[in-house]
């Protein structure tokens, strides 16, 4: 008799490439549970988001029949068409990339959550988009825990302004907090600091439970961290293809 659970998908039959997304979330899922462990927390407490882009939604389908229900994009070119070449599939999808407010309007149609948000213009902008589409978005604010330009974030002390005002918008959620760790940062320091802010987050916003920390190379840190979400690329799809 086969050692395969009855609702466990045959990984032949999806093609060498469903065999190697296969093999990839095992061994990230094995990271994470390691991690939940060493950490002493249950292996439940964190949740995959497996980010695709580059990639296309062939592979999205795949990782849907492999049990993968969070799908991370992070530009509104790709992710518009891939989202609904998979509507039928019921994924969640995070918009985790920098976002402009003239693009707010398209990624409310289809994201569920957006983890990017870093500026009250912005927040501004995904209500009406929401509304427009009558449908809610929950946010995640995007903290800079260096201050670099150009790649996003909202500076530590504005994080209670615009959590209130994602909370006061009629068709937005909030959240809670993400970060991309800061090249000159170590890991650990700069997740152990969003958790911080995410605690203090909570003490005013009790419902911002979501801790969005860690990728491929750092996940381990991120969930020793308090992480409740990570998202992981390359470590299951393969290194980064070239858009054209």
């Amino acid at each position: 008799m086969s050692s395969r659970s009855s609702g466990a998908p045959d990984e032949q039959a999806l093609g060498p490439r469903g065999e190697e997304l296969a093999d990839n979330l095992r061994t990230v899922r094995r990271r994470i549970e390691a991690a939940c462990d060493a950490a002493g927390r249950p292996h439940d407490a964190v949740r995959l988001i497996v980010v695709t882009k580059t990639y296309p939604a062939s592979d999205v389908r795949l990782l849907a029949r492999l049990g993968v229900r969070e799908v991370g994009e992070n530009r509104d070119q790709e992710a518009a068409p891939k989202a609904e070449a998979c509507a039928d599939l019921g994924l969640t999808w995070h918009y985790i990339g920098q976002l402009q407010t003239n693009k707010a309007r398209s990624v409310a149609a289809y994201a569920d959550v957006v983890q990017s948000v870093d500026r009250p213009r912005l927040v501004a902008a995904l209500d009406a988009g929401a509304a427009r589409h009558e449908r809610g978005l929950t946010c995640l604010i995007q903290v800079s825990l260096d201050g670099a330009p150009g790649r996003g974030g909202a500076l530590p002390a504005d994080v209670p302004e615009l959590a209130d005002a994602i909370a006061e918008s009629p068709h937005l959620t909030l959240g809670g907090v993400m970060t991309v760790a800061p090249l000159a940062v170590e890991a650990a320091r700069a997740f152990a600091e969003l958790a911080e802010i995410g605690t203090r987050l909570r003490g005013t916003h009790p419902a911002a439970t979501m801790v969005s920390a860690g990728m491929s190379n750092d996940l381990e840190q991120a969930v020793e961290a308090g992480a409740t979400h990570v998202r992981i690329g390359t470590a299951v799809l393969g290194a980064r293809r070239l858009l054209r």
